[in-house]
């Protein structure tokens, strides 16, 4: 017996831990998804989950970094491949439509929706932090367009990009209700009309 193992399986595979780990917070939310929902869902015993990834908070932590990397990094590449911001916030509502209704995994944006059911100030602040980066990096690229001309020199680029993030959390709340792919997708071009010429 090798120890130091005791509890955890030889064929852990960590990685595979957080996808599920992912999808569970993504299902239920922080504040509802519990250590037995966890064990339960990985294969593991609670010693072995707190020896992997420390407790519940910080487990959270880590699958909120994969969950950006794995389905939030839409818009970071959106706003630096896109020729304009408009262009950028366009593609990302689009590309949000199909991520946000995509069956392969829960409806909506974990970060959005682990934050509307968490009375844990520390990750409801951690979350906010997140929306607020996307919300500055709407910002900043709208600010660069309106210094380029290629929008309005009057534009106010934070009203813009709080709109856009508007758009966006609604359409991951209306997924969660339901809409289809098809609805968002109607939903980014309506929203899109508002965009300063």
């Amino acid at each position: 017996m090798v120890t130091g193992q005791r509890g955890r399986p030889r064929s852990f595979d960590r990685e595979a831990a957080l996808d599920k780990a992912m999808l569970t917070f993504w299902e239920h939310g922080y504040e509802a998804t519990s250590i037995s929902d966890l064990t339960r869902t990985l294969g593991i015993g609670a010693p072995s989950l707190y020896a992997a990834f420390g407790d519940k908070r910080k487990l959270f932590d880590e699958v909120v970094v994969v969950y950006g990397s794995r389905y939030g990094d839409f818009a970071v590449d959106a706003l630096r491949e896109e020729p304009t911001a408009g262009a950028a916030i366009g593609r990302i509502l689009r590309e949000a439509a199909e991520i946000y209704t995509d069956p392969a995994h829960p409806p909506g944006c974990m970060v959005i929706s682990a934050a509307a059911n968490t009375t844990s100030r520390e990750v409801a602040e951690a979350l906010r932090e997140r929306r607020l980066a996307t919300l500055a990096m709407f910002e900043s690229r709208i600010r660069a367009d309106v210094a380029s001309g290629l929008l309005p020199a009057g534009t106010d680029a934070r009203a813009l990009a709080r709109y856009a993030g508007a758009v966006l959390q609604g359409m991951s709340q209306q997924s969660i209700d339901g809409a289809t792919r098809e609805e968002l997708e109607a939903v980014a071009e309506r929203a899109l009309l508002a965009w300063p010429a």
